[in-house]
């Protein structure tokens, strides 16, 4: 009963917390919009409208009222999922993100399981062999991926790959000629032209789809080796490795069933952060490939004053990043069971 207590507590105070998040979320993004240097009223009617017409529009906006009404006002509607209608589109905002946001799930989920792929086992060799070559070159492939400029790896990936190759596909998601053919299910190409069975547009989907993946997973290959590699080294010196040895355990099942084992709930963390970072850092990345994504929609819409599109994208990162917490936490139970055990008297 004390258990179940306990877990009881421990779930509200952690949607207690995610609460508050949301509710500071909400505070910074309406701040963000009441401080940036964008009439919204001049952005929707334009700056030659007349007097009459801008304060009609402000009313309308509920601008006019007091910063703390327009809060309340501002926090209701989305809560039902109103967040404003674009300049730009004439469309809802949450119309337009529905519609950009699987380019962009789709982007970052290649580019973080390219990360997780290449990242773990570097990582993990890197600690097991630490300060001999391959240490090294694992080191090096890192600072490689958090030196050098996002845009610039775009550039020089399609002069090479595109260009000069033709390994790859161009800027945008599919060959111009093939949009359109497959209807739009979930909105990632890549399941839509399976869902359809046409293998043209998958295969076009996926040569345009690995460049900015790798030039994108190549960071999050950077962090995810780094944190890899600093965890197995503190774990591979722990005196529970040593004895694991000493039972004359295999080199193989001590670091992965062992040392990997216990480094798997910090690492999931490490993961989520950096899939939410990906979600929401694809905007170089998005921009230099033509990706229709929603760091390009919000980059375009903020280029083009158009706030509500631009406070709706950063709420909607807001909320990817609290949800990706949220799930690491109910995660950390299954991946260690000491994790989720009442430790109480």
């Amino acid at each position: 009963m004390a258990r179940w207590r306990t877990r009881t507590l421990s779930l509200l105070g952690l949607l207690a917390s995610v609460a508050l998040t949301l509710a500071g979320l909400l505070v910074v993004t309406f701040v963000i919009g009441r401080v940036m240097p964008v009439d919204p009223v001049l952005a929707a009617v334009g700056d030659r409208a007349p007097a009459d017409v801008i304060a009609r529009v402000r009313a309308e906006m509920g601008l006019d009222l007091p910063l703390y009404r327009q809060f309340l006002l501002y926090a209701a509607a989305v809560l039902h999922g109103d967040l404003g209608r674009s300049v730009l589109t004439a469309n809802p905002v949450l119309t337009d993100i529905a519609r950009v946001f699987p380019a962009t799930l789709e982007l970052a989920t290649t580019a973080i399981l390219i990360g997780i792929a290449i990242g773990v086992p570097f990582g993990v060799a890197a600690a097991y062999w630490r300060d001999r070559t391959v240490d090294h070159v694992v080191r090096i492939v890192g600072l490689f991926g958090y030196s050098v400029p996002v845009f610039w790896l775009g550039l020089v990936g399609l002069l090479v790959f595109y260009a000069r190759l033709g390994w790859t596909g161009g800027p945008g998601r599919i060959d111009i000629p093939l949009e359109g053919m497959v209807p739009p299910v979930t909105g990632a190409v890549l399941i839509d032209s399976l869902l359809a069975g046409n293998t043209r547009v998958f295969v076009s989907a996926v040569r345009h789809l690995v460049l900015p993946a790798s030039v994108l997973g190549l960071f999050s290959l950077a962090y995810i080796t780094r944190m890899t590699r600093a965890f197995m080294i503190e774990q591979l010196g722990q005196d529970y490795v040593v004895a694991a040895r000493a039972k004359g355990l295999t080199e193989a099942r001590v670091v992965w069933r062992h040392a990997f084992a216990n480094v798997a709930v910090p690492l999931v963390t490490v993961i989520a952060l950096s899939y939410a970072s990906l979600l929401e850092g694809a905007v170089l990345t998005e921009t230099v490939f033509a990706w229709p994504g929603l760091g390009r929609y919000i980059t375009h819409s903020l280029l083009n004053a158009d706030m509500n599109a631009v406070l709706g994208g950063t709420l909607v990162v807001g909320v990817v990043f609290v949800g990706l917490n949220l799930v690491t936490d109910l995660l950390y139970p299954l991946l260690d069971p000491r994790a989720g055990k009442d430790r109480g008297p």
